[in-house]
């Protein structure tokens, strides 16, 4: 007994441990937010655990989340896995081994999470990484082990926060080079020389050294001084310089003669700003990058004035906010800065005048970017010198975003600007244009986007190559240019594509969001070199010839492509069709060949017809209904007459209804009538006490009541007669008049209601049934089954057929005797 219990306790603990496990299981989470990319975005989700996802996902985005934790099996058995993104989440542990299934890795975001130490097992096995982000976590030190040893193809790291506090020595052991390297160091209060100087080449680097900037200026220069190459672009952000203390660390910098610096966020007074002009004196620095920047005094830097930046190419500066605007004095006073630069932007930074005397001093410039600011055309006027072209070497100007109203007057001021070939001056509020305007004849590109126009004049210079109309309210464009290669009218109210003859050099049109109802290639063979259309997210008919031509058409149209992807071109109408992508709609060919279907139906209906005409008329069918109708009214009228005669009223009223042609009527009232209603005394019937008496015969010609409707009188008479006697002959089967009228009584007589008496057959001359019409199927029938009586030609016969003719109409009578 002790081995099986021993055996129970050692199983136990592993039975709990995969329950457990199957329950951990079971509470994940699945997201099937994946698109046909593979790419899965469960961003947002309120997930605690990473969820279950396919195992094809190429990209996974699990930022702001509630994941506190990943295990070592959450993402096991996403091996093609490329990008991973836990941003925003609460993680504060990982497994060791939580990422070595990732072996397809590229791209990983753990920042802004809870992460308070960082294991270099994590990325032990993602030696496809290349991208790392480790920002805003709670770690205080980097380099106790090296982290990132493994990563040899790592080109973009990111690490750092609030916390940060130490950088060993070992930070960036194992990385060879950088692309990009972001270090969020503000509270940094420990660096061992070196920490950071493991890696080259060095692309771009972002410092965030606030605080060692203002409290231990030896700290941020031996930062400054392991990242700056000459080649390497530098940004520091969150800086306050106020003094020369503050501006110490440059000066190692400049023993590096770096070439590009940039600033975020920062605040200056007048003496840092001298005091960085004297320390980077003589520098070969090329680009000055300031995006967001405080100036706290009245801009006094004369005394650096001595100083030589000759080197200084591009000037970028946005966002300046000028804490006392009305003491800062005028830039005059930096020519010594001014005269050097060949690309300035000035962006954002409530520039309302630029003085000429200061556009004079811009001597070698080729690039001015004023975009953003508050111009108007009287201070753009004195910026540009009222149009004196002082600028001579300008090439690209950009006063977009500004308060300018008239295109005829920067017309006018960049006429003599003998240089330019771009020209911006989109986002401005001009309404109309004028109908003649002067150019210079070297600009080749305008942008007049976003503005409110509303009709194209000859006022556009006929040099241009590149042309933005777009978000404008242009209904029409008829303005000829012939050197266009890319003309953009994307969001305006244009009905049609634009007549290619305009633009013979035309290769890019952008039409996008117009009013447009559909293209055809008519308009496109218009256009000569045309390759790149844009013409989607327009309000498109589906008809047959536009899908169609969208579908396949197209590709035949020269080197046309439609580069803005199937999935903007999208039916407005007609309203079944309304969301439906142009390329997935099919249209059934009732819809497509309307004439062509109607015409075929047509005649198909037509043949169908004839052919059933045809039909009908071989079996007779139209003498079938009409004999039909006929006789439904007739019972009808039989019905009517039973109720209204009187119950002592005699059914029968004659011994026969003869129905015969009217071309036997001679025969009938020479020889039948006078033999059967008044029969002659032979010999042999005088010794015959029982002699026959005459018989009561039913006349068309003379018993009809005249006035009543034929069918009826027909009923009638067969109703009142005992038998039907039919008097056949060729004439019989030929009458009209027996095809229409008579022949109703066969179709009545043969039906099965005659109350049972057989009709009495005479032929007149020899007819066999192949004779009689197939339409009277059951006389037919009748003369096939039925003893019928010919009449004799020679006159000793004659008596005998008359005594069987007898015979049968009074055969009741004798039965009954």
């Amino acid at each position: 007994m002790g081995q099986p219990t021993n055996l129970y306790f050692t199983l136990l603990p592993l039975l709990l441990c995969w329950g457990q496990g199957s329950n951990r299981e079971a509470e994940r989470s699945s997201c099937n937010r994946c698109d046909l990319r593979l790419s899965c975005n469960c961003s947002r989700g309120g997930f605690t655990r990473v969820p279950m996802v396919t195992g094809r996902a190429l990209t996974l985005d699990l930022s702001f989340n509630n994941i506190t934790v990943v295990t070592g099996d959450d993402l096991t058995g996403h091996v093609p896995l490329r990008a991973l993104s836990l941003h925003g989440n609460r993680l504060a542990a990982i497994d060791p081994s939580a990422f070595d299934s990732l072996w397809s890795l590229e791209e990983l975001d753990l920042s802004d999470n809870q992460l308070t130490a960082i294991n270099h097992g994590w990325f032990s096995r993602l030696g496809a990484l290349q991208q790392l982000n480790l920002l805003n976590n709670p770690y205080s030190s980097i380099g106790s082990a090296p982290v990132f040893q493994g990563l040899v193809r790592l080109r973009r790291l990111a690490f750092g926060g609030p916390a940060l506090k130490e950088l060993k020595r070992a930070a960036l052991s194992g990385v060879t080079q950088l692309e990009e390297l972001t270090v969020k160091a503000n509270n940094l209060t420990r660096y061992e020389a070196g920490a950071l100087a493991y890696v080259w080449p060095l692309g771009r680097v972002s410092l965030s050294l606030h605080g060692p900037f203002l409290t231990n200026t030896a700290l941020a220069s031996a930062v400054l001084g392991d990242v700056s190459y000459p080649e390497t672009q530098i940004t520091l952000e969150d800086l306050h310089l106020k003094r020369n203390e503050s501006v110490q660390p440059f000066r190692e910098t400049a023993k590096r003669r770096i070439r590009y610096i940039g600033f975020r966020n920062l605040s200056i007074s007048d003496e840092a700003v001298i005091d960085l002009l004297v320390a980077l004196d003589g520098v070969p620095l090329t680009s000055i990058f300031v995006d967001g920047v405080t100036l706290t005094g009245e801009g006094r830097w004369e005394p650096a004035s001595w100083t030589d930046h000759k080197s200084i190419d591009e000037f970028f500066i946005r966002n300046v906010v000028v804490l006392d605007v009305f003491k800062f004095v005028s830039f005059l006073q930096l020519g010594f800065l001014l005269r050097y630069p060949r690309k300035v932007s000035v962006i954002k930074a409530e520039v309302f005048l630029m003085p000429c005397a200061t556009s004079s001093l811009l001597m070698s410039l080729q690039y001015l970017d004023l975009s953003d600011n508050k111009l108007t055309d009287l201070t753009l006027t004195e910026s540009l010198c009222d149009g004196k072209g002082m600028m001579k070497d300008l090439r690209v100007l950009n006063v977009s975003g500004n308060a300018l109203k008239s295109l005829s007057t920067v017309s006018r001021l960049v006429a003599k600007l003998s240089k330019l070939t771009h020209l911006d001056i989109s986002r401005n509020a001009y309404s109309s244009m004028p109908r003649g305007c002067s150019w210079p004849s070297t600009l080749r590109y305008l942008n007049i986007s976003r503005a409110k126009l509303i009709t194209i004049t000859p006022c556009l210079p006929t040099t241009l190559e590149v042309l933005d109309l777009s978000d404008n309210n242009l209904k029409g464009f008829s303005v000829a240019l012939p050197a266009l290669r890319e003309l953009h009218l994307s969001g305006n109210k244009l009905l049609r594509l634009p007549q290619g003859d305009l633009f013979p050099n035309l290769q890019t049109l952008n039409i996008q969001s117009n009013t447009l109802n559909w293209f055809g290639r008519s308009d496109i063979q218009s256009y000569r070199r045309l390759q790149n259309l844009q013409v989607g997210q327009n309000k498109f008919v589906c008809s047959c010839d536009f899908v169609t031509f969208l579908q396949s058409g197209i590709k035949g149209v020269g080197g046309v492509q439609l580069t803005d992807g199937e999935e903007s071109y999208v039916c407005d109408s007609p309203l079944y069709l309304q969301g439906e992508p142009v390329g997935q709609v099919h249209l059934s060919v009732v819809v497509c060949h309307q004439v062509l279907f109607v015409s075929v139906s047509c005649g198909v209906a037509l043949f169908v017809g004839i052919v059933l005409c045809v039909l009908l008329w071989r079996l007779h069918a139209l003498w079938y209904l009409r004999m039909t109708w006929a006789w439904l009214r007739a019972k009808h009228s039989s019905r009517r007459r039973q109720r209204l005669r009187d119950a002592s009223e005699a059914l029968l009223s004659f011994d026969a209804f003869v129905s015969y042609s009217e071309r036997d009527a001679g025969w009938v009232e020479t020889f039948l009538v006078p033999e059967l209603e008044e029969p002659g005394e032979t010999d042999e019937d005088s010794a015959n006490p029982r002699a026959p008496r005459s018989l009561t015969l039913c006349l068309h010609k003379r018993d009809f009541l005249p006035g009543k409707w034929i069918v009826d009188n027909i009923m009638s008479a067969m109703e009142r007669s005992r038998r039907t006697v039919f008097v056949l002959s060729e004439n019989f089967v030929q009458s009209d008049w027996c095809r229409y009228e008579l022949d109703f009584s066969h179709f009545w007589l043969f039906d099965g209601e005659a109350g049972g008496e057989p009709a009495i057959l005479i032929l007149l001359e020899p007819l066999s049934k192949d004779d009689i019409p197939k339409r009277f199927c059951k006389l037919r029938k009748l003369m096939s089954s039925t003893t019928y009586l010919e009449w004799p030609r020679e006159e000793e016969r004659r008596g005998e057929f008359w005594r069987s003719l007898r015979n049968a109409l009074r055969g009741e009578e004798e039965e009954d005797e």
